[in-house]
């Protein structure tokens, strides 16, 4: 049996976190920091944020990169770690969903109760 990863997206599990969001961390050398989501990486539960969870990379050069080097940049951060941050409340939150009339699935904060726009 392969324990290749699936790529399909149809049974994937949603995320409680999108590119664009801005992220409190709950747990890990980075806690008590926020952030700006960068990527969500479905497959693996991991999401970069922005200037978080920084490595050091060591980097032959390239034609991108001719002096090669040591560049830093984010590494993944597991969604487990991560709480929506509630700009209103100043607060991180947990996140519901519900469906609106016209039909509309949107996500809403569990603190203040406020729509999140994505």
């Amino acid at each position: 049996m392969s324990t290749r990863i699936n790529n399909d997206t149809d049974n994937r599990k949603k995320m409680h976190v999108k590119k664009g969001d801005t992220v409190y961390v709950v747990a890990g050398k980075e806690k008590g920091k926020t952030g700006k989501v960068i990527k969500v990486l479905r497959a693996k539960n991991h999401a970069l944020v922005e200037k978080l969870n920084i490595v050091k990379r060591h980097q032959r050069p390239t034609q991108a990169n001719p002096t090669g080097g040591i560049v830093e940049k984010e590494a993944p951060i597991h969604i487990s770690n991560l709480m929506l941050y509630d700009e209103t409340e100043k607060h991180p939150t947990r996140i519901g969903r519900k469906i609106l009339s016209t039909g509309e699935r949107v996500r809403y904060s569990k603190r203040s109760g406020e729509e999140i726009k994505s």
